[in-house]
């Protein structure tokens, strides 16, 4: 089983977005002395809680900080974008770090529709047209333009040798239907809705068509965990993490609360119910219930890759639970 991790960025109440982001440079180091596979970062905006806007940007700095772990994104919005661009920041990453690139893209339109149309300097762009988009993206990254494209005879900058791994993120059968057929990687987000893991899993791979990205299927589940030494040390832990999900569902504060704060919160009885529904996308527990759990999951998914979130209050303890994860599947 190979393990990676979904960076949001998350600031936690009284820190900062510099101190945050100076954070992750140091997870990434500590991930790759690990062995974890790869190392993503979100794309949030509008938003004081999560601290990754740009995943580009994120991507060079941490790239330039380690030697081979792979770095990417999860995911690029690309709704909002040009394809040509993307293409062309992600060719320029794999120029300057060859074979460490990956390029996960997401549907989200990425918050609301006033932060849409600023991110689109104010075009009303169909989400309908994901799908072309990606095919013009999968053209300008491998130099496959039809002649009959408007775009015919432009070429995407620089010319890399090595192409960027790409992934598709996604929630059920239709991403996962377009990632086979595409011959990307598939990510289904757990993390997000769990209802619908299996059949998009299997239908993944069912399927998959071999690309120049990928020769067999590269399925990853994304998902929480929370691992501590024992499971009332999870349990104090994962209260940040509840409160968190909590107040952003409601649109409240985004910052992650300390453990304090979320246990003398004083939660409704819709709120805990919220809670109880929430951690079903969760794993939370000592080293031996999360590897438990797992086990299930990657039987139940026939899962290759879980990419890791682990968003508490403190920064110890998110660090230590990657640590207790790494050593339950070393990598």
């Amino acid at each position: 089983m190979k393990l990676s991790i979904l960076d949001q960025v998350p600031v936690r109440k009284g820190s900062s977005p510099e101190q945050s982001l100076n954070e992750s440079i140091e997870m990434i180091q500590l991930a790759e002395s690990l062995g974890y596979k790869r190392y993503w970062f979100a794309e949030h905006h509008s938003t004081r809680g999560l601290a990754s806007s740009a995943p580009e940007i994120l991507i060079a700095a941490a790239a330039a900080a380690t030697k081979k772990i792979r770095v990417g994104s999860g995911g690029v919005l690309l709704p909002q974008y040009s394809p040509y661009k993307v293409a062309e920041t992600f060719r320029q990453l794999s120029a300057l770090y060859p074979g460490r690139i990956d390029l996960g893209l997401g549907r989200s339109p990425g918050g609301t529709e006033k932060v849409r149309l600023a991110l689109t300097d104010g075009h009303k762009k169909s989400m309908t047209d994901f799908q072309r988009q990606l095919n013009d993206l999968i053209f300008f990254l491998t130099d496959t333009l039809p002649p009959d494209h408007p775009s015919y005879g432009i070429k995407a900058a620089p010319s890399a040798s090595i192409l960027p791994e790409l992934f598709l993120l996604g929630l059920g059968e239709n991403s996962a239907r377009l990632s086979g057929s595409k011959g990307a990687g598939y990510v289904f987000g757990h993390f997000i809705k769990n209802e619908r893991g299996e059949r998009a899993h299997g239908l993944y791979k069912e399927v998959f068509a071999s690309s120049p990205f990928h020769d067999s299927p590269s399925p990853i589940t994304a998902i929480f965990i929370i691992c501590a030494d024992t499971e009332e040390k999870a349990e104090e832990l994962a209260m940040s993490q509840d409160l968190w999900l909590l107040r952003v569902e409601k649109g409240l504060d985004s910052r992650i609360p300390d453990y304090e704060e979320a246990a003398s919160y004083p939660y409704t009885e819709s709120d805990r119910e919220k809670i109880s529904h929430n951690r079903r996308r969760m794993v939370i527990g000592s080293p031996e219930t999360v590897k438990k759990q797992l086990l299930e999951l990657k039987d139940a998914y026939q899962a290759e890759e879980f990419m890791v979130l682990t968003n508490v209050y403190s920064f110890e303890d998110r660090k230590n639970s990657y640590k207790l994860l790494s050593k339950l599947f070393p990598q």
